[in-house]
């Protein structure tokens, strides 16, 4: 058996496409132009990177986008001051904080400072708040991804097994309150439906007992642990749908997952690769919520956390 390939590349184009009209149509109906905004301290090399393909995804949708460059050597309140003068700012719609903060500094501190009604990476008390009552708003991208590649593929998550290896704030926690919900997120873009959701979801880390016994169960498998190879294909279900959300390098210093690929292809029904997974679905979701808190702002029937899932959803 050789799993279906899920294509994250394809789906986060559209997911783009989508957006990009959607910026257009709002920007003629209300001259309302989404704005981005951006925050890296430092240098680290991956998180130039990152800001940098999120800025020209800003602005090949038509958003606004600027990127606040702060020395390694910045201090918390140098940090802080940034980002409450952006919460000031009316051209600016979402902004991000870029993570992880160099030595000294305090993540969590400066992120709680982000206006919620800014919080496109949907990562304040406020938002993680809403979401677990079961009224998100500004989801974490990464989560967000997930549940919307689960949608592109018609996976059934109602009723499904869902586990979700990794309880980190960024994906695992997240995701696994938002396939748990009784009704997923609404789709925009096709009225009437909404994203997959009312799944049974186990959440299994580092101190899971026997985790082997969990993954062999679930019909869905999210794997989200940190550490390359952490699931072989003898811990999958046959025919199981597998995300693969980490993104490690071997020693060759070739990209590889936290699932061991080349024995959970035989096994799996479908899986993401790594690359070209659930990464390009990020960068797309932090566009969608972008759109959706100025939408917000410009008082239009876009609703925050209606996701811009394919049409073919």
């Amino acid at each position: 058996m050789t799993a279906r390939l899920i294509d994250g590349k394809q789906v986060s184009a559209e997911v783009k496409k989508q957006v990009k009209a959607g910026v257009e149509e709002l920007s003629s109906s209300s001259g309302v132009v989404p704005g981005l905004a951006a925050i890296l301290v430092g240098d680290d090399p991956a998180s130039q990177v990152y800001v940098s393909s999120k800025e020209k995804a800003a602005q090949a949708a038509g958003m606004r986008s600027w990127v606040h460059r702060l020395p390694a050597t910045s201090s918390q309140s140098q940090v802080e001051d940034k980002i409450s003068k952006l919460n000031e700012d009316p051209s600016v719609h979402g902004i991000l904080l870029q993570l992880p903060l160099p030595g000294g500094l305090d993540a969590i501190a400066a992120v709680e400072l982000i206006d919620h009604r800014k919080d496109s990476d949907g990562l304040t008390s406020r938002s993680a708040g809403l979401l677990a009552q079961g009224q998100p708003r500004f989801v974490p991208c990464t989560a967000l991804g997930v549940q919307v590649l689960l949608a592109h593929t018609r996976t059934q998550v109602k009723g499904a097994k869902v586990v979700v290896v990794g309880r980190s704030n960024l994906v695992g926690r997240p995701l696994s309150i938002l396939l748990s919900l009784k009704s997923g997120p609404p789709n925009a873009l096709s009225p009437g439906d909404r994203l997959p959701a009312n799944g049974t979801v186990t959440l299994c880390h580092t101190a899971t007992a026997d985790l082997s016994a969990h993954t062999l169960d679930a019909d869905i498998l999210v794997v989200a642990a940190g550490v390359a190879g952490y699931v072989t294909g003898d811990m999958i279900k046959a025919g199981a749908t597998v995300i693969d959300v980490g993104i490690n390098r071997d020693e060759n210093g070739k990209l590889v997952g936290d699932v061991d690929f080349s024995s959970a292809v035989k096994v799996a029904g479908a899986i993401t690769p790594v690359p070209g997974g659930v990464g390009p679905m990020t960068v797309a979701m932090l566009m969608s919520n972008t759109l959706a808190a100025a939408s917000s702002v410009a008082s239009l029937s876009y609703s925050p956390q209606a996701v811009n899932a394919p049409k073919s959803v």
